[in-house]
């Protein structure tokens, strides 16, 4: 018998008490006993063959890599370097358009300022002294990041980037 040994869970379950349970169950429901039951098994019934029809899907394959294919693989260094090059003096033509438009802009509401009577030469240095305050807080922080980086770097014995200029310095 110690292959039917129970265990685990199953060491509380009583088949004994589960059939006088469903006893006690089927005598309490009376004269409707045969509808409930019919109505029970046509609802599971019901239920299991919507189950059985629907079909499954398997986990998603993963996501085929697809590489840059845009640039030629086999490119020289004199190639990058002209594309490089290109790309510089185009971001900064596209620099020098958006600061002239920013200027026609706020010469158009400068103007407009002026016809409601407000100081905009005061506004400008004021706006100018607070973007100066945040360009100074940008380049501290970059020359925190900096000396922070160099003392790890230093610490590890290795040579530190102090030599390089931070951005916009």
């Amino acid at each position: 018998m110690a292959l039917f040994k129970r265990s685990g869970m199953w060491r509380d379950v009583n088949p004994a008490g589960m059939l006088a349970d469903f006893k006690q169950v089927w005598k309490q429901a009376g004269r409707n006993r045969w509808r409930i039951a019919l109505v029970s098994g046509v609802c599971t019934f019901g239920l299991f063959s919507l189950m059985a029809h629907q079909g499954g899907e398997a986990p998603h394959l993963p996501p085929k890599i697809t590489y840059i294919t845009v640039l030629p693989e086999h490119r020289t260094d004199a190639e990058i370097m002209a594309s490089n090059i290109a790309n510089q003096k185009a971001k900064e033509r596209f620099a020098l358009e958006q600061a002239k438009s920013d200027a026609e802009v706020r010469a158009i509401y400068k103007t407009l300022g002026r016809f409601a009577g407000m100081d905009v030469d005061r506004i400008a240095r004021e706006a100018d002294a607070e973007n100066a305050a945040a360009e100074k807080a940008r380049l501290e922080a970059i020359r925190k990041r900096r000396e922070e980086a160099d003392a790890v770097l230093a610490s590890e014995g290795k040579p530190t980037g102090s030599a390089t200029p931070a951005a916009g310095e």
